[in-house]
């Protein structure tokens, strides 16, 4: 099942553009029955949970077996929603002292000022500054905190900090390719017949490959792989071969730039894209398992591993 953005992001409707952060999903086919569109945006509906092109998105037009729910849970989740304040002890014993507030001298602790206790920073505030933001808490450094902990903390603030950048950057890129993609072959079988055999007059590849073991495909170097607009070329391929080596013989065909093998920087990595399946390709798939003749790939750069090794 498709998963989607949170609700907060778009709370005024019932469908929701598609998580792009998943480096595998470069288009999904509508679930509306007697649609099945390849969408390279789709949505996803809050209601059914299923996945629909932009012609089907709203629950009146895929006709929702849910409809409403959406709705309801979103203002089940207003109903819910704590007061300001909400979960703060006062604490009327507190001896009195000044309000920990850097600039408040407010003394917190007696009977007409209890003092306000916040258990992510340890300290005491009267009633103006009671609220974290108002006190800048997130900047604080707990007291009774160890030294060694809050260097853990901080590591890890980085980290999230610069693979929310990464994520940033991944995300861009995979949305400018999935708009450059080509549109599918077409999919009736007289249509691919025909297309297979003009496909088998014009390819390229190894003369001394048996033809029982050839795979013919239409080869396609996206925009962002070079400086030319979709550059072109029609070769065949070994089904006992892996998708890696395809991306070796197909690079050089189409005189791509690749540096797979001297670059571990996944910006600079060609990826195989297979337009019918609508996903990457593992470097060590077999051709002939995940590819048939007459399909389409593109080698597109800087889109990312099949799976993103870390999910945030």
């Amino acid at each position: 099942m498709a998963s989607s953005s949170s609700n907060s992001e778009n709370p005024d409707t019932s469908y929701v553009k598609m998580d792009t952060a998943d480096a595998t999903l470069i288009g999904k086919h509508c679930e509306y029955e007697y649609c099945n569109q390849l969408d390279f945006l789709p949505f996803a509906c809050q209601s059914c949970k299923h996945t629909f092109c932009l012609d089907h998105r709203t629950e009146t037009a895929h006709r929702c077996a849910n409809e409403g729910a959406w709705a309801r849970r979103r203002r089940e989740a207003q109903l819910a929603q704590p007061s300001a304040g909400e979960g703060k002890r006062m604490r009327d014993f507190v001896a009195q002292k000044p309000c920990a507030g850097p600039d408040c001298k407010t003394t917190v602790g007696t009977s007409l000022t209890p003092g306000v206790h916040c258990d992510r920073c340890n300290r005491d505030y009267c009633l103006k500054h009671r609220l974290q933001e108002d006190h800048d808490c997130k900047n604080l450094v707990p007291l009774g905190a160890r030294p060694s902990q809050q260097k853990i903390d901080a590591g890890r603030e980085a980290a999230r900090s610069a693979f929310a950048r990464f994520k940033a950057w991944g995300t861009q890129k995979r949305e400018q390719a999935s708009r450059a993609l080509p549109k599918p072959k077409p999919t009736s079988a007289s249509a691919r017949l025909v297309a297979v055999n003009n496909l088998k007059k014009t390819a390229k590849g190894d003369a001394k490959l048996p033809a029982e073991k050839r795979v013919y495909l239409y080869v396609e170097a996206e925009a962002e792989t070079t400086t030319a607009k979709f550059p072109k070329g029609e070769f065949f391929f070994s089904k006992d071969w892996v998708v890696g080596r395809l991306l070796d013989v197909a690079a050089k065909g189409l005189q791509v730039e690749n540096v797979n093998n001297s670059s571990a920087d996944e910006k600079d990595k060609l990826r195989v894209f297979h337009v019918e399946g609508g996903r990457i390709l593992e470097y060590n798939e077999k051709i002939g398992v995940a590819l048939t003749s007459g399909n389409t790939v593109v080698l597109l750069r800087g889109v990312g591993a099949p799976e993103d090794l870390i999910q945030m």
